[in-house]
């Protein structure tokens, strides 16, 4: 899981950010999708986002939980209405593996693509102090005028959040502002997509599931909803309870649902 220089991440992050999720040099790792199915069977949370296609900016978003390791996912509600990338999905890095599972583009850093695959959530960020977020039970990272996602891919800090320098030069070439001039990121979770050790330079960084410009404005590679869903899911999110994203466009989630034991 994420690693912090100045402290484990706490239930409300004020202060201390992970500044590197696991050193990664060279190029990227050969593509090894998982042998097993990749939700863990602690799991008991599950995000479904699913599209038409690989190119396709629209898609849903559905809620399921379950009770135990072997038990059925029951759905939480209806499916609701998001959107990904400008240009679609493409195989990230996650608990499927390295890459692609099957046919389909493989993401990139900088391509406008959402990462597929199944991926673990571990904190909430967001424009609000952390007092003001009672009910959240993940991490809480406050988005900050300092506060950055590295896109460098050269840096130590690619993608990762971390508080920019007060004086000097970043460490970075360049990164992206956390505390935007709109609402985007009022409330967002962070995806684990090509984090941990096992990061490449050049896979791709900085993926959220965010607030939404509207239903017709894709993002450059996160995953946008209304408000009031994104806030919703921000305090159903629990740690303990292993929360995981699987998204996927519907010819790959008609291939993998039986072995991948999806809903």
């Amino acid at each position: 899981m994420l690693r912090t220089i100045e402290a484990a991440c706490a239930r409300t992050l004020a202060g201390a950010l992970p500044l590197c999720l696991g050193c990664a040099t060279g190029a990227p790792a050969p593509v090894t999708p998982s042998a097993h199915p990749p939700v863990p069977p602690a799991s008991r949370q599950l995000l479904v986002v699913r599209t038409p296609n690989w190119a396709e900016i629209h898609g849903t978003l559905q809620r399921f939980e379950r009770a135990g390791d072997a038990a059925r996912w029951t759905a939480l509600g209806a499916p609701e209405v998001i959107v990904v990338g400008r240009t679609g999905l493409g195989w990230g890095r996650g608990l499927h593996g390295d890459g692609a599972v099957g046919a389909g583009p493989v993401k990139h850093e900088g391509d406008g693509k959402s990462p597929a695959g199944v991926f673990t959530l571990s904190r909430v960020f967001g424009y609000a102090p952390p007092d003001s977020m009672p009910r959240l039970a993940m991490p809480y990272v406050q988005a900050t005028s300092d506060l950055r996602c590295v896109d460098d891919s050269a840096s130590p800090a690619y993608n990762t959040l971390t508080r920019a320098p007060s004086g000097g030069p970043a460490p970075w070439a360049s990164a992206e502002e956390m505390r935007r001039r709109d609402d985007d990121y009022r409330v967002g979770v962070f995806v684990d997509h090509n984090a941990g050790a096992a990061r490449a330079p050049g896979g791709g960084s900085c993926i959220f599931l965010h607030v939404w410009q509207g239903p017709d404005h894709p993002t450059v590679g996160c995953t946008a909803m209304p408000l009031e869903r994104m806030m919703e899911i921000a305090r159903w999110l629990d740690p303990r309870r292993d929360p995981v994203l699987v998204q996927l466009p519907d010819s790959a989630y008609a291939r993998l649902r039986q072995a991948w034991r999806l809903p």
